[in-house]
């Protein structure tokens, strides 16, 4: 056997049992795990207490975490709900987006804080589509106009960013336009893959098949969908672009054939349980065992970063929400900007890209991160604040009729 020690992955695993523990034991503490998560990391860590180090089967571990991560996040998107107004706001918003994303890192790029505009306006254009699902079902909003607003626009923004990133960002080297190829022919591979698994789906024997094995120790469901990300990321590692982009595109696919739940309602829960039991909580805990904020507290004017990140996230995110102020009003609109705001499993991807690529301080990802950190604490439970309270609607209701005058 090789000689890897567990010892590293026993104590994250140990920080990933306890974070929501810790929340159900205490349920008036309303912050989500992987904030916690992050946090014990960050404290045990080589940078806080040095208990805990990154080692080889931490770092596996952590990038398995990562690819179901997108992978999960790819499976949410409901590629059905995408059309109409709903969409057009939601890529409108999405360019938006990028103007303002693009005039904060011109401003943080003038001071030295960055050295690419475009990188911190795409690591600000992301919205953490499994965090804010679980509020707008909260709130009761999720079929809602709401609903069907934030979702759609989070999920424009989290395939456009993840794209982005992987073809103007990739630490695979290679020309832009070289990227942009590779991602056309990427992308080829990934449409007619759909078109097989979605041919083979249909296939009576094939269907009687994965009935017969899914829910035995074969888990033939879950294999073939792991096997698909596997392939998807070894295949965008093949042509040079970031394997966040494969594991991403592995999930739209997997969500886009997988219509029926009738015969497999247990599938997805099985997925999420792999992915959110064991590997996704690794790569939070790893990430916040990287995260250095050393020179982020030891320089008073390097922590004025973070609420400058967090208000330039919740400008560049929220602002576009208001573009469908006319259909959801005001408060809404306010509230599907908060959502829409809220991000950092992208805000921590993007950042250790941009670090290893040079284009980054860790002073810098390390101020992003506790901004998408704040985020998460903040903008949710305010969201939630306005998504609970009266209609506008319930009060201009018509009265009840007054006895008449005798």
């Amino acid at each position: 056997m090789p000689d890897v020690g567990f010892t590293n992955l026993f104590a994250v695993a140990l920080i990933a049992l306890l974070a929501p523990l810790l929340l159900g034991l205490a349920p008036r503490l309303r912050v989500p795990a992987v904030v916690l998560e992050i946090v014990a990391g960050i404290v045990v860590g080589p940078h806080g207490l040095g208990l805990v180090d990154v080692d080889l089967a931490v770092q596996i571990v952590a990038l398995l975490g990562l690819a179901f991560l997108l992978f999960l996040a790819g499976l949410e998107i409901d590629v059905h709900q995408l059309r109409g107004q709903v969409l057009r706001l939601a890529v409108l918003g999405y360019l938006v987006t990028l103007v303002l994303g693009g005039a904060a890192g011109a401003a943080f790029s003038a001071v030295g804080w960055v050295h690419s505009a475009l990188l911190v306006a795409v690591t600000l254009s992301a919205t953490s589509l499994g965090l804010v699902v679980p509020v707008l079902k909260d709130a009761g909003q999720v079929d809602g106009s709401v609903g069907q607003f934030t979702i759609a626009a989070a999920s424009v923004a989290d395939f456009a960013a993840v794209l982005l990133l992987s073809l103007v960002f990739s630490t695979e080297g290679g020309s832009a336009g070289e990227r942009l190829i590779m991602v056309g022919l990427f992308a080829v591979l990934v449409v007619v893959t759909g078109v097989v698994v979605a041919t083979a789906g249909r296939s009576r024997r094939i269907g009687l098949v994965l009935l017969r094995l899914q829910d035995t120790t074969a888990e033939i469901r879950v294999r073939a969908a792991v096997l698909l990300l596997v392939a998807f990321v070894a295949l965008a590692a093949q042509f040079g672009l970031e394997t966040i982009l494969g594991a991403f595109l592995a999930g739209a696919v997997v969500g886009l054939v997988d219509r029926s739940d009738d015969s497999h309602p247990r599938f997805r829960i099985k997925l999420e349980a792999l992915g959110y039991g064991f590997l996704i909580p690794v790569f939070f805990v790893t990430s916040g065992l990287r995260l250095d904020l050393g020179g982020l507290f030891a320089d008073t004017a390097a922590l004025l970063r973070v609420p400058l990140f967090l208000v330039a996230l919740l400008v560049v995110r929220g602002v576009p929400a208001y573009l469908s102020v006319r259909t959801l009003g005001v408060r809404s609109s306010t509230a599907a900007g908060l959502l829409q705001a809220t991000s950092l499993p992208f805000i921590v991807t993007a950042t250790q890209i941009g670090v290893a690529t040079g284009l980054m301080s860790p002073v810098t990802a390390a101020a992003l991160v506790c901004a998408g950190l704040l985020s998460v604490l903040l903008f949710p439970a305010a969201a939630l604040a306005l998504l609970r309270r009266p209609d506008d609607a319930a009060r201009s209701a018509p009265e009840a009729p007054r006895p008449a005058s005798k």
